[in-house]
């Protein structure tokens, strides 16, 4: 067994997929229109499906924004450097909502991005773990 796609729903595709593609460096991988459902798939990611874990943008034509309740957490993405994976983000639109620095009660290097939705985004400073 392995861990294929997490699934996220938003409110703006294109403002979504520029979002990962632009800001966080990933590809789009394949995306497919389902019209008499009136949604879209789009997966994006680091690598091919066969061999990584990838995101799956679902949007529904008919729905613009999503409560993400109290019980969704947050994507984490390995960095070389937090601090200037917060750089590179902010300076392409990303909005930084924890700088980069040490966790509490830890030493590993940590910050928070926030996409176009409102998910969470966590850098991991590679090494600190």
């Amino acid at each position: 067994m392995r861990m294929l796609h997490t699934m996220l729903r938003v409110g703006n595709l294109e403002r979504s997929l520029s979002f990962y593609q632009e800001v966080l460096g990933m590809k789009l991988l394949r995306r497919s229109d389902f019209p008499e459902g009136r949604f879209t798939l789009a997966f994006v990611g680091y690598g091919d499906e066969a061999d990584h874990t990838v995101l799956e943008l679902t949007h529904n034509w008919d729905t613009e924004s999503y409560e993400l309740g109290n019980g969704y957490g947050h994507i984490a993405i390995e960095v070389d450097d937090a601090y200037a994976a917060c750089d590179m983000a902010r300076a392409k639109g990303g909005k930084v909502t924890r700088e980069a620095g040490p966790m509490k009660h830890g030493t590993t290097v940590i910050a928070f991005i926030e996409d176009p939705d409102g998910y969470k985004i966590e850098f991991i400073q590679r090494g600190n773990r």
